[in-house]
């Protein structure tokens, strides 16, 4: 079936618009929309990183947004945990790539939580349709005088033929000193698809608590609770043999997210579970490093070095579903 003679315009059913948001603290950031034509819809931010600030499924939300809303990278403050008061959440937003987790001083540099990659503007932006599929593609420069120099490829796929998409990166040590990388996918999960009846499924093989709360919780990181005041948050560390594969459903709207991914090159997945009031969100992060911060993956033997022009590459699957 021919389905353009059917269309005035493509948007009608897939495509790509750019929008520029014109209010309050987002004001200037540039937006791609994107639709699949099935009801997946994503959008990203070309301003932070090419992240993705939000995906709907069949007019149904399925990530978590801070109370800072959508914020311009101009408010972005580097210092300690200042990456929180920009913090969108959203579908995805990406650690890296000089720091996960902690701030911390790794060889005497001094680290921002989460480092400084999603507030960094994209360039070289590519929409292409496919035929079968929707390809975007941006690189973003971590790179920086008397500083390291990373370049990351992001080419984000977004099938016509079924809702999925694909996040493919490629980093390169564009320097001429061996550079660490950290990278996580900080995968935001909110409501509706996101409450007390979601069932969270995760084949991983061993399991850990990040601290001695979560450590003492084990048995349920599995569990989900509705809204609850004075919530502190809890961080599991999983293992897997080898493909990752995590769902999240909710009985209630009868649809779900799956998550996919090669834990040879993304051995570490962080499940952040935050239950409180308006804090409500569901963290589901692969990643090649744990967010304990850059010093301690050092002192592990499990931080990843680049030496100049070294490439590595990462891929994540994401499937949205009806049906348990």
């Amino acid at each position: 079936m021919d389905v353009l003679k059917y269309l005035g315009h493509e948007f009608q059913l897939f495509g790509k618009e750019e929008y520029v948001l014109n209010e309050g603290k987002a004001k200037g950031m540039r937006i791609w929309h994107v639709k699949n034509g099935l009801g997946l819809e994503l959008c990203i931010s070309l301003d932070r990183g090419f992240d993705i600030v939000s995906v709907t499924y069949k007019g149904t939300n399925v990530n978590y947004i801070t109370p800072n809303g959508y914020v311009n990278n101009n408010y972005y403050d580097d210092k300690g945990a200042g990456f929180l008061k920009s913090f969108t959440g959203g579908f995805l937003t990406t650690c890296g790539l000089n720091n996960v987790g902690s701030p911390n001083i790794d060889e005497g540099q001094e680290l921002p939580l989460h480092g400084t990659y999603s507030n960094i503007p994209s360039i070289n932006q590519v929409y292409e349709d496919k035929g079968d599929y929707l390809l975007l593609k941006a690189d973003i420069l971590d790179e920086g005088i008397f500083s390291y120099k990373l370049k990351l490829t992001r080419v984000i796929k977004v099938s016509k033929t079924d809702n999925t998409f694909t996040i493919d990166d490629e980093v390169i040590n564009r320097g001429d000193d061996d550079t660490p990388v950290e990278i996580l996918y900080h995968m935001n999960f909110g409501y509706p698809l996101l409450s007390e009846h979601s069932i969270l499924t995760i084949n991983s093989i061993r399991v850990e608590g990040r601290d001695a709360l979560a450590s003492s919780e084990l048995d349920k990181w599995s569990e989900l609770l509705p809204p609850t005041p004075k919530y502190i948050e809890r961080c599991y560390f999983h293992y897997f043999d080898d493909v990752g594969e995590v769902k999240l459903y909710s009985p209630i709207i009868n649809k779900g997210v799956k998550i996919n991914f090669d834990s040879k090159n993304l051995p570490f997945f962080c499940e952040w579970k935050m239950m409180g009031v308006r804090d409500y969100v569901l963290g589901l992060e692969p990643g090649n490093c744990t967010p304990e911060g850059r010093n301690i993956m050092r002192e592990k033997g499990l931080l990843t070095i680049l030496k100049p022009n070294e490439k590595k590459n990462y891929h994540v699957k994401i499937t949205l579903f009806e049906g348990e």
